[in-house]
């Protein structure tokens, strides 16, 4: 094979392809799991846990429950998936530039790592089991509750740079003498509190809590639509860091600067699922939909005002 067919399929594969991303998600599983089993006095799992894990879901057989639609059972996770999958095209991921961009490419990356959660929702809605109703409900109740501020927090890099694509916004920042997360605190943390609650991670992991109802919205999942469901999970994990480190500190140009900077969100984020309890669905939803989003405002407000002046 010649060098114009090789390429694209490792652009496609490898690096920074869809394999790229599979294998960087499991790594930040366990990165996290380890780091929250340290900080809690555990040993926590040996580095190829999330593999292995994963392979032996991927063996197990797949049982349709009694009463659910099998078209949208098999074509949930798969779609899930894909679409994690496909924002990551239009982000600099491990620090090159997007495989493919466009004026507006921000919002369509935002709505593409909804979908995840949106078929997570759906997937428990789609079976009669009590527990996978009850967690269908709070997955779609915390969406509506988290990605407004998400989105809002995302806004102010983006209207300082005057510009809605991702890799403008990522040029923009690597030019400032500070990093965003300095001029605009309110919104790094929004972001940071809203990535916590779109990816379900403990304080915000009420509706999949084990010591509630069992595994919420994926109790009747358990062989290849979990593992797709639990991957597509970490895939919107390593895309997320990648985002909220272009937008908040001082961009990507290199890998160096991808590894050093989604790694140290990833830790900053293990001690705040030590340090905090898991919260009641009420308590997630009606606190942080008042507090999360008046303060998005407010920072969209000054930025408003700063850049009329």
């Amino acid at each position: 094979m010649n060098n114009w067919s090789v390429h694209p399929l490792i652009a496609l594969f490898l690096f920074p392809g869809g394999l790229f991303l599979f294998l960087w998600g499991l790594f930040y599983e366990w990165i996290d799991r380890k780091l929250v089993a340290r900080l809690q006095n555990r040993v926590g799992p040996r580095w190829y846990q999330p593999l292995a894990d994963l392979v032996k879901l991927l063996a197990k057989e797949e049982i349709v429950p009694e009463g659910s639609d099998p078209t949208l059972f098999y074509l949930l996770p798969v779609l899930a998936l894909a679409c994690a999958l496909t924002s990551a095209l239009y982000l600099p991921m491990a620090g090159f530039m997007p495989a493919y961009s466009f004026r507006g490419d921000l919002i369509v990356a935002l709505y593409l790592l909804s979908m995840l959660t949106i078929g997570l929702g759906v997937a428990g809605a789609n079976t009669p089991n009590r527990f996978s109703l009850i967690g269908a409900t709070r997955t779609l109740t915390q969406l509506f509750s988290y990605e407004a501020p998400f989105l809002l927090a995302l806004l102010g890099p983006a209207i300082v740079a005057g510009s809605w694509r991702i890799a403008e916004i990522n040029f923009y920042t690597q030019q400032q003498p500070l990093w965003l997360m300095v001029t605009q605190p309110i919104g790094f943390l929004v972001a940071l509190v809203g990535l916590m609650g779109k990816l379900e991670l403990p304080p915000f992991d009420a509706p999949e809590a084990e010591t509630e109802i069992v595994a919420g919205a994926l109790t009747e999942y358990s062989g290849r639509g979990y593992a797709l469901f639990r991957l597509g999970k970490n895939v919107e994990l390593v895309i997320a860091l990648t985002l909220v480190a272009t937008f908040y500190l001082g961009g990507l140009a290199n890998p160096l600067q991808f590894l050093l900077k989604t790694l140290g969100l990833l830790v900053f984020l293990a001690v705040l699922q030590t340090l905090f309890a898991r919260l009641r669905i009420d308590q997630t939803v009606g606190l942080w939909w008042r507090i999360g989003a008046l303060l998005a405002v407010a920072q969209l407000l000054i930025l408003f005002v700063m850049k009329l002046v």
